[in-house]
């Protein structure tokens, strides 16, 4: 099977590396970029607990000065699993969905527990810090990262993905879909997508899409994606 991977390398190499064992094609179009923003010295000491909606959010943090032991909050298992890679032992997960990341807070994380930190991209799919304050959380939000849009393909690639169009499309985000859709238009690649399966994490990010002609659309966790390829 013939699988198009959208996002930045770091974050899909060792799903290319278990497609390519399974004895998939894989094609790696990545749609954005993540660029490092500067932030405000942080005193960690400040918070009592911390959230991630990403994983990029860890890895644009200076983690040094971190208690490692402090309740850390993942918006997904993706983003669970590195935040372990880096050292932090108390953390709970939700299953990529933002409103159960906030429902995973307010079981696991009084409000008098003290001050939580939110490390995030520049571009969020919702307020979470904002519903978290109603609920009488004192939260400081921190943003460390921003998405920017890959503006150019490859001519070859352009051409190699005319002659074999993939099976299997990945979109892991609002912002991808819109810059994916724009890359379409851009190198005229609007119509080439009814025998290929999209497959999208949420309803925001298949809608921006809607507009292709797609031979099915099926939505996912990340962590999911190995189980999708027995339902095509």
């Amino acid at each position: 099977m013939h699988i198009l991977l959208t996002r930045p390398l770091e974050d899909c190499k060792d799903l290319i590396l278990k497609f390519k064992s399974l004895g998939h094609k894989i094609s790696h179009l990545p749609v954005i970029k993540i660029e490092r923003k500067k932030y405000e010295e942080i005193n960690f000491l400040e918070f009592s607990g911390i959230i991630f909606t990403s994983s990029n959010a860890i890895k644009n943090l200076i983690l040094k000065n971190i208690n490692k032991s402090i309740a850390c909050f993942c918006v997904g298992s993706a983003t669970e699993k590195f935040a372990r890679s880096n050292g932090f032992q108390n953390v709970y997960s939700a299953d990529g969905n933002v409103s159960n990341l906030k429902e995973i807070i307010l079981q696991n994380f009084n409000n008098k527990d003290g001050k939580l930190l939110y490390v995030s991209g520049e571009i969020v799919s919702s307020n979470l810090d904002k519903d978290l304050i109603s609920e009488g959380y004192s939260i400081k939000r921190i943003i460390n990262y921003s998405v920017l849009p890959i503006e150019n393909l490859d001519l070859k690639f352009v051409e190699d993905l005319k002659s074999s169009l993939p099976e299997i499309i990945f979109i892991y985000s609002e912002n991808s879909a819109k810059n994916f859709l724009n890359l379409l238009k851009k190198y005229q690649l609007v119509d080439y997508w009814m025998n290929t399966n999209l497959m999208c994490i949420g309803e925001k990010t298949s809608s921006v899409l809607n507009e292709i002609k797609w031979k099915k659309i099926f939505l996912f966790s990340p962590g999911e994606e190995e189980y999708l390829l027995y339902k095509v």
